[in-house]
């Protein structure tokens, strides 16, 4: 038996399937159609899920989804930030249609890349993690009870939007010092040229980061590791922030492990360094101290192994 698991992003279409230990045992992936309205997007999902689906072995046994906010969850209307041409976009009901008398259930990709890093990934054998994604965006999803908190709307574990700087930049969400306005890619980099930085280094580097969307951070990280001071003092930054952040929830969610994706991990100790000075400085109560920060151990399959496990796992990730 498999599952047809589907990670959708701002510039890349990823369906899968999964075997019912986890694993991912085929995956295509297809740039997302740029600037497509939202028959282009349905036609490039439904043609990749079709052709994925063609090649399964086994029974299909259901359908998961990992896809950006906002969305009317469990009902699966998307209308994702980073793709424009879906707004109110019934994406659970077209794919039902599609592959119907199976279970079709859909999640933030976010959340999906934590319950991936819970199950199969850094965090498993632990009971209480958040799993963080630091990229153009930044989400979580939180595991507490080695179950999936959901909240009363399903966007639980939202650590992008705990406020670092109360005075700080203004924010996407319209707030204002929200951790994703300080540490996301695009902020880094901008908050670095408005310093003075100046970027170099040779265009055919090997990218720190994996993420196209954020080349500018992505020679922001190369120029740090050569040891630019403006570029060193943006990673500073990020990492203080985040570490403040995760003080915060440590001491509000009693959490055993922190695992970070996305692409600022590829960045390292530039990030995790002042990341873990911020988290000690500030994580005080002794329960709160034995917290560990990780990289995440998926990588490109987290969201895809994630979105299965809500077929899969059910009666740990999914009250929907």
């Amino acid at each position: 038996m498999v599952v047809l698991a589907v990670d959708i992003g701002g510039t890349k279409l990823a369906v899968g399937l999964v075997d019912t230990d986890g694993e991912l045992v085929l995956s295509e992936r297809v740039p997302t159609p740029p600037g497509g309205d939202a028959d282009d997007l349905w036609k490039a999902l439904a043609g990749l899920a079709e052709s994925v689906a063609e090649r399964a072995a086994g029974e299909l046994i259901g359908v998961g989804i990992g896809v950006g906010g906002p969305m009317a969850w469990p009902e699966g209307v998307v209308s994702p930030l980073n793709m424009p041409g879906w707004r109110d976009f019934p994406l659970v009901a077209r794919l039902s249609e599609r592959f119907p008398g199976i279970p079709v259930r859909i999640h933030n990709d976010a959340i999906a890349f934590a319950v991936a890093e819970h199950w199969r990934g850094a965090g498993h054998g632990s009971d209480n993690i958040l799993g963080m994604v630091v990229s153009t965006g930044v989400g979580g999803g939180l595991i507490l009870g080695g179950h999936l908190i959901d909240g009363g709307t399903g966007n639980a574990g939202h650590i992008g939007h705990i406020i670092v700087e109360p005075d700080g930049p203004a924010c996407g969400c319209g707030g204002r010092g929200c951790l994703e306005a300080v540490a996301r890619g695009p902020a880094l980099a901008s908050w670095a040229l408005a310093q003075g930085w100046q970027p170099g280094g040779p265009p055919s580097l090997e990218p720190l980061y994996l993420e196209a969307a954020v080349a500018s951070a992505r020679q922001l990280a190369f120029d740090a590791a050569a040891g630019d001071p403006i570029a060193l003092a943006a990673m500073r930054r990020a990492g203080r922030a985040i570490g403040l952040a995760l003080a915060s929830a440590t001491h509000l969610c009693d959490l055993d492990l922190v695992t970070i994706g996305g692409g600022l991990s590829q960045a390292g100790k530039l990030i995790f360094d002042p990341l873990e000075e911020s988290l000690r400085a500030h994580a005080r109560m002794d329960f709160a101290q034995r917290v560990r920060v990780l990289p995440a151990a998926l990588g490109q399959d987290a969201g895809l192994i994630g979105a299965a496990a809500f077929i899969l796992r059910s009666d740990r990730y999914w009250a929907g």
